[in-house]
């Protein structure tokens, strides 16, 4: 007589299934952030140098918060990045 076909055995199921994330894909994500902090950071200093040059008489206060801004929108769009479930966004050429 065989057991297979026994309603009452009870058989391993799992209750919770997590998807594995692409190593590769991951890697992707973090090197487009961490380049896009970097020209945002850039920018934003650029931006506050000049501002305090021209207008600021050469006060620090613009440059910090030049790059308080780049700081801030490299981190919201590093997070869209990170949240988005579609990957990257590449550009047809």
């Amino acid at each position: 007589m065989s057991t297979d076909n026994n309603p009452n055995q009870s058989t391993p199921t799992s209750t919770a299934v997590t998807p594995t994330i692409d190593r590769s894909i991951l890697n992707d994500k973090w090197d487009v952030v961490l380049s896009n902090m970097l020209v945002k950071v850039g920018l934003g200093f650029s931006v506050g140098v000049v501002a305090s040059v021209i207008f600021f008489k050469r006060r620090t206060f613009p440059v910090w918060l030049g790059i308080g801004f780049g700081v801030g929108r490299g981190y919201a769009e590093g997070d869209a990045i990170f949240r988005s479930p579609a990957g990257l966004r590449t550009a047809k050429v």
